[in-house]
């Protein structure tokens, strides 16, 4: 059964299963990867790429998602297509004579993702396809908050929503009120506490110089959350969350 993602933003890898173009790959971006595998494989004319054109089929093996916008995802994707142009990945080394193309990038996403600003977001590894599964190595293995999931995916639109019923508005960090767009709330749907955005970042990150915190507990239930699962929840994701029980 597919799993059902609100709000998707995901970088895609592709594998030809051509026989005279098998192995080839192709790294895109969508907010729809059942109906973006269709176009690649209908062709140019139905939307596709000129790359991916009477070349198919193809098979969507590989997609990254969890990206806060559209913006971070087509970072991620240029990075990963350009691997020899981006600054960030200068370091790495060629392709080798004995790898193949599909291996390559494999072992060039390993590395976005544990390198900054990559390896501070709440990205998941998703395998469309275990027949096509790399194992990562134990030194490039992705930030234990990412985690790799298996299986097909339907995506969901969502409209933001900020009419939540809580009977205050304050923050809990710092007594004061909070607007509409300054706050944020907890996952857990019996937590009734509202924090600003930025008090809540501060506690997050503590001593910490980065800008964007990863995850922490929230200072009223002490649940641990991901800091984009929250952000996610702003913009109108998760408006389904119950109580275990209930």
């Amino acid at each position: 059964m597919a799993e059902e993602i609100e709000d998707f933003y995901g970088v895609y890898l592709l594998y030809c299963l051509n026989e005279r173009f098998k192995g080839r790959t192709y790294i895109g971006y969508t907010k729809d990867p059942n109906r973006r595998i269709k176009q690649h494989n209908k062709g140019v004319k139905s939307g596709g790429a000129r790359k991916t054109s009477i070349r198919g089929p193809w098979e969507m093996v590989l997609i990254i998602h969890g990206f806060p916008n559209d913006i971070s995802a087509l970072r991620f994707e240029w990075a990963w297509q350009n691997p020899k142009k981006s600054r960030r990945l200068k370091h790495l080394g060629p392709k080798l004579r004995t790898e193949k193309v599909y291996d390559y990038y494999i072992r060039i996403l390993s590395e976005m993702l544990r390198i900054c600003p990559w390896n501070r977001l709440a990205l998941n590894i998703r395998w469309l396809n275990a027949k096509y599964q790399r194992d990562f190595s134990d030194d490039k293995f992705p930030p234990m908050h990412m985690p790799i999931c298996y299986g097909p995916i339907v995506c969901k639109k969502v409209m933001p929503s900020n009419n939540v019923n809580f009977k205050s508005h304050i923050c809990i960090l710092c007594a004061r009120n909070c607007s509409p767009d300054t706050y944020l709330y907890c996952l857990e749907p019996d937590c009734q506490a509202i924090t600003h955005v930025l008090c809540l970042a501060k506690r997050f990150l503590g001593s910490s110089d980065h800008i964007l915190p990863i995850d922490g507990e929230c200072p009223a239930c002490g649940i641990r959350v991901l800091w984009a699962d929250l952000i996610r929840r702003k913009n109108g994701c998760y408006k389904g969350l119950v109580t275990v029980g209930k």
